[in-house]
């Protein structure tokens, strides 16, 4: 996090506020600053999950509110296709939803998501990251279908940023609420996180939030947080985005330029192909060595004072230079010129 974000936390936690105005207005303020509708601060992408969940069951209903999780008598059935199933959704069900898949693994039809609309449908969760994953469906197939019939659909983009024009993207294409991390790339509290969209499910969301009694009561965004992400989002915004691509650029060519000449190693630059690596527009260093293998060359760097943390993809060890300072570059290229000469 950048000095000002600790700055801002710092000087909230030094006031007393009503938490109420307080989250409304920042929700405002994050708003103008994405333009968009309306905006709901959450404590991280997961609860973003259960509250948007929560949001399409009530609709800001008080008396469903309190009810959740028993969904008596509430439609609570969330379509997901099978291909998008990933162990976060596992807070669409602390809301009460049920989720329902549709397809298979590998293949799905627009007539399967068409037959499997009922009366007790609520929401259709998407997973941004997958949309080009073997038996997925565009967003825009998918948001055809419920637009017929009147089903929300809800967009978990927690990874999705940068470009910044994602948010507006999903909202654009006619997505009713999207979820972004604000931990990831906006640099905010790793606690928080954000629900993006249409402003009459935003105040269901709200109304689904802490502090409210409701579901997301445990789900507590403390004041600290909510000023901290305010000015993450300020910053992120500013931010030139173009100067940190040829940063990023800068910190491939200097590790794949310095590990290349190694004997046995090849060292190469490349975009991640792998569905769900996000964002995969980021350009990483893709490493294959051939007097080990690329796990045994990732456990040692496990095992290294910093550790170093890296990822695999088919038999490359892979380097994101996402999460990387400048002065650590040099740490990364010694660590593996030592294991690998």
């Amino acid at each position: 996090m950048a000095a000002e974000v600790l700055a801002a936390m710092n000087e909230a936690a030094g006031a007393f506020v009503d938490i109420h105005k307080f989250h409304a207005k920042s929700g405002e303020r994050i708003a103008e600053l994405f333009g968009v509708e309306a905006a709901c601060i959450t404590s991280g992408a997961s609860a973003g999950i259960a509250i948007s969940a929560a949001a399409c069951m009530t609709r800001g209903n008080a008396k469903k509110i309190i009810q959740l999780p028993d969904t008596t008598g509430i439609p609570d059935e969330a379509l997901m296709l099978k291909s998008h199933r990933i162990l976060y959704d596992q807070a669409l069900r602390v809301s009460g939803a049920k989720i329902s898949e549709i397809g298979e693994i590998s293949k799905v039809s627009i007539r399967q998501i068409e037959e499997a609309v009922s009366d007790n449908t609520a929401l259709f969760f998407y997973i941004a990251a997958a949309e080009q994953v073997k038996g997925s469906l565009s967003l825009a197939d998918i948001i055809r279908v419920m637009r017929r019939n009147q089903i929300p659909i809800v967009v978990d983009a927690a990874a999705e940023l940068p470009p910044l024009n994602n948010v507006s993207k999903y909202l654009e294409q006619g997505a009713d609420l999207v979820i972004i991390s604000g931990g990831k790339e906006i640099r905010g509290p790793q606690s928080s996180g954000l629900i993006l969209g249409r402003r009459e499910l935003i105040e269901a969301c709200i109304a689904n939030s802490s502090p409210n009694f409701s579901i997301g009561r445990s789900m507590k965004t403390d004041k600290e947080t909510i000023a901290g992400l305010v000015k993450a989002v300020e910053l992120f915004i500013r931010k030139d985005y173009v100067q940190e691509m040829r940063r990023w650029e800068a910190m491939v060519s200097n590790i794949v330029e310095s590990l290349s000449p190694i004997l046995g190693t090849h060292v190469r630059r490349g975009f991640s192909k792998e569905p769900g690596v996000q964002p995969a527009h980021i350009p990483r260093v893709f490493l294959k060595p051939t007097a080990s293998t690329a796990q045994e060359l990732q456990n040692r760097l496990m095992m290294m004072v910093p550790i170093i943390y890296t990822n695999i993809q088919e038999d490359e060890l892979v380097i994101n230079p996402q999460c990387l300072e400048d002065d650590e570059v040099a740490q990364v290229i010694e660590a593996i010129m030592a294991l690998l000469e």
